[in-house]
């Protein structure tokens, strides 16, 4: 009887200690309040500028979130047919009416550079691709918050989920982070 005891009282704190180092690691890769990029850019990229007109941030992320789940298909701005990363940006500026670049890189030097703390929600949040080294911006997302330095974004993801989803920030996409623009 004691053994049993015993034995429950000993997977209870096994339980404990497994989601403290959970929690743990967790909090350690998504609290983004010191991220700094080093990704140097190789290329010479035209600054663009994006007229939001009367459009809010807190829509077009709305509009956004009913993306979700649309398939990731390569080099397509496609509700039917699927998105990649950049049609996917684009796809939500055109149904605001906005003229916005229709690739990633191309959104290097658009809005204005902000901190990742200082994020928000409709901020534009720029990558490389698969390879951190490229120097290139080659995926992008919209950021849906910021909750004390713990970022989300959606975005076509050619990864894993291969659909619209939304993201936390991770080790991976840390690697490969390049900046924050706004323009909203």
């Amino acid at each position: 009887m004691i053994k049993k005891y015993i034995l429950i009282i000993l997977c209870f704190a096994n339980l404990f200690f497994i989601a403290c180092r959970s929690s743990k690691e967790v909090a350690g890769i998504t609290l983004n309040k010191n991220i700094k990029s080093n990704i140097r850019i190789k290329k010479n990229v035209p600054a663009v500028k994006i007229e939001i007109g009367k459009t809010k941030a807190e829509a077009f992320i709305k509009f956004a979130e009913t993306l979700e789940g649309i398939k990731y298909t390569y080099g397509s701005a496609s509700k039917e047919k699927g998105f990649d990363c950049s049609g996917f940006v684009w796809y939500v500026f055109n149904h605001f009416k906005i003229v916005a670049p229709r690739t990633s890189e191309n959104f290097t030097n658009a809005g204005k550079e902000v901190s990742i703390e200082d994020s928000k929600l409709g901020d534009i949040i720029l990558f490389t691709g698969s390879d951190a080294t490229s120097g290139t911006v080659g995926h992008m997302g919209l950021i849906t918050s910021n909750e004390n330095g713990r970022i989300t974004f959606i975005h076509a993801s050619s990864g894993a989920g291969k659909r619209v989803m939304k993201s936390q920030m991770s080790a991976y996409f840390v690697t490969r982070f390049v900046k924050v623009i706004r323009v909203f």
